[in-house]
């Protein structure tokens, strides 16, 4: 190895010594089953609080059989980006249904995407530029903090839920353009953003809302999602939903007026320039979109799996987060206790994943306990146990 050569392996070498030396460093699990509440991670039988599985979809028959009819018709791959020769019948037919069920607003249309990451940065990098402002909530998802960068424009950053401190930085701006971005469910704290104060606020200073509902959809608002929970609808509204999460599978969608898909389709780089996602996924995704829409019992089970952690969980002697969605987070605090905290679950069995820095703020390292429709009453049950016997 040359001096150059030893100088750039040193310097990564160096990065991820600080890692360890901080209890940060991630390790890949290989589970050796379908996703599910009962797996198995690196050999061992684990049961599973960690994947965002709410609906349990992920391995429903009815979804597994729509792939595998889908794949005998329509083949593995679409081939090429949607807009060469990548956007087939399922595609368009997803889209449609997709945008008729989420419906921010009167008279929407949807577009597919190849993940919620590829989602956020097309719709940041389309409204807005170097002139503009961007207002985002302190504890926003990495891509949407990345859209913004990728924008150019101008970001401000609010305490988390602070309408106030977000009211005074955007009546200081003079951008001729605003954005106020946020999640709608927040992925490790599983609260729900002030949705209706935000709208309002976009109201006042013509502003875009754009909503990331990756952890709301499926789950919330009849499986609508946090909007139609809250009540809320507007053509300002930019709605963003995943499609790995409570609907099972993969991919994301923007829901939004008309002009503003029909912009994104035309200029979101992320858009652009991919593969479009398989024929078959989209085939799956819209069996799953009908489960969402019409068996309401999952949302009941899991709500009630909410309810009975909740209330076990009181009892514990960490912070129990005051989420009422499917993501739990029990704050342990130092990242070495969390990582022993998951490490003594998983010997009694459980896999729940502790998060650490900078997934989550220094010092709040935590447990995100994920509950799922799929889990039973006795899982919840067995859970508890598990955490008060290692507390």
């Amino acid at each position: 190895m040359n001096g150059a050569a030893s100088t750039r392996i040193g310097r990564l070498e160096a990065m991820l010594a600080r890692r360890d030396a901080d209890g940060l460093r991630r390790h890949r699990r290989i589970v050796a089953a379908p996703t599910g509440p009962r797996t198995v991670v690196d050999g061992v039988p684990m049961l599973a609080f960690a994947s965002n599985d709410y609906l349990g979809l992920a391995a429903d028959p009815l979804v597994i059989a729509a792939a595998r009819d889908a794949a005998q018709t329509w083949g593995v791959g679409a081939g090429a980006s949607h807009l060469v020769s990548g956007h087939s019948v399922p595609h368009d037919a997803l889209e449609r249904e997709l945008a008729a069920f989420v419906a921010p607003a009167g008279g929407v249309d949807a577009l597919l995407l190849s993940s919620g990451y590829l989602a956020n940065l097309g719709i940041l990098s389309v409204l807005a530029d170097r002139h503009d402002a961007i207002f985002a909530d302190r504890l926003n998802h990495a891509c949407l903090n990345d859209g913004a960068l990728l924008s150019r424009a101008t970001m401000h950053r609010y305490a988390h839920g602070d309408v106030g401190a977000l009211a005074h930085a955007m009546q200081r701006s003079a951008a001729p353009r605003k954005l106020i971005v946020t999640d709608a469910v927040f992925s490790m704290d599983g609260d729900i953003a002030p949705l209706a104060a935000l709208l309002e606020l976009a109201g006042q200073h013509d502003a875009w809302l754009i909503v990331d509902d990756a952890h709301g959809f499926g789950v919330l608002g009849e499986g609508r999602g946090t909007l139609a929970h809250l009540g809320l609808a507007s053509d300002r509204i930019v709605a963003m939903g995943t499609l790995g999460k409570a609907a099972g599978v993969a991919g994301a969608f923007v829901a939004a007026h008309p002009v503003v898909i029909d912009a994104l389709a035309q200029t979101a780089r992320p858009y652009v320039y991919t593969t479009a996602m398989p024929p078959l996924q989209a085939e799956a995704l819209r069996v799953a979109l009908g489960l969402i829409r019409d068996d309401d019992a999952r949302r009941v089970a899991l709500h009630a799996h909410i309810a009975r952690f909740r209330a076990g969980a009181a009892m514990l002697p960490w912070t129990l987060l005051p989420s009422t969605t499917a993501i739990q987070p029990l704050v342990v605090g130092d990242s070495d206790a969390a990582v022993a905290l998951g490490a003594a679950l998983a010997a009694q069995g459980i896999w729940v994943p502790a998060i650490r820095p900078p997934t989550v703020p220094a010092g709040t390292a935590r447990l995100r306990v994920s509950l799922s429709a799929a889990h039973t009453p006795g899982d919840v049950d067995a859970l508890l146990a598990a955490l008060a016997a290692a507390s």
